[in-house]
Order: C-alpha cells, then structure tokens, then sequence
C-alpha cells in the first residue's frame, strides 16, 4: 500500500497567492523523485475546536488559514530512497535559501509525519 508524508501549516491568509506558486516549485520535485500525487490546500471550513484543533496544534494567528498538504509514495521504500536526493536537489537549487526562496510560512510551526495506509477506499 502507499506510504503518506502529511503536512499542516498556519500560512498568513494574505501569503495565498506566494503560498500557491512556491508549492508549484517545490511539489514537482516530489513527483520527479517517485511520488504518484501532490496534495496542497486551502482550509475552507476548519473549525475552531473547544480542547484541540489544527488553529493550536500550529499556533495559528487570527491572520492565517490552515494548509492540509500530503505527498503519496508507492510505499515506504521509495519515499525513503528518494529523501536525500530530493534534498540534496533542494539545497542545490538554493530552493532552501530564505534569502533567496523564502517560505510564505513559518516552517518551525508545521507539524509533519509519515504514515502507512492501511485502508484505502477508491
């Protein structure tokens, strides 16, 4: 079964635009190392939650909207042998240089994860 890398951010609502065309830049690399699909979006009806909700589990200012992205490998052993290059093509293109390439978000805020699907429903 496939292998998911899943992503939440608090990106400033007015940042959506510069969001959008720095996943286009970036996403490709995904698909160019093995990842069958590319998921980035936009929070449309996020609730606010009494205990826990993604607005806390990132900090989220009353400014910025939740992104819900993931990126689907055919399994783990694929994902895993394509990290280091993808990294490595990353830090080549100075696409990780904030000087050069900032993200419209504060990274240090994301939440990250790899998971196994273990039910997947077409």
């Amino acid at each position: 079964m496939s292998y998911i890398d899943g992503y939440i951010l608090a990106v400033p609502t007015a940042n959506k635009e510069k969001f959008v065309n720095y996943a286009k830049e970036i996403d490709p690399i995904f698909i160019k190392h093995g990842a069958t699909r590319v998921i980035e979006s936009w929070g449309d009806d996020v609730p606010h939650g009494e205990q826990t909700d993604f607005y806390k589990a990132v900090l989220a200012d009353k400014d910025e909207t939740i992104v819900l992205s993931w990126v689907e490998w055919p399994d783990k052993a694929t994902r895993d042998a394509s990290m280091k290059a993808m990294m490595d093509e990353m830090k080549e293109d100075n696409l990780y240089d904030q000087d050069k390439n900032p993200m419209p978000f504060d990274g240090e805020r994301m939440i990250l994860g790899s998971f196994q699907t273990v039910v997947d429903l077409k």
